[in-house]
């Protein structure tokens, strides 16, 4: 699963997977579900190292 973030000038991608183990039963909403939220988590670590990049490019 792939989210996308337009921010003006920028634009910022998160990526997630999901994969079921075969012993687990079949519920593919909990699998979209897992790699919607795995895509989010790895966009917030994007717009978080984007914005430490921003902070420190300023003088203390």
């Amino acid at each position: 699963m792939v989210v996308h973030l337009d921010a003006g000038d920028r634009s910022l991608s998160g990526r997630g997977r999901s994969r079921r183990n075969p012993d687990d039963p079949s519920i593919p909403r909990v699998g979209e579900e897992l790699a919607a939220a795995r895509a989010l988590h790895d966009l917030a670590n994007h717009l978080t190292e984007d914005a430490w990049a921003t902070i420190e490019k300023f003088p203390n």
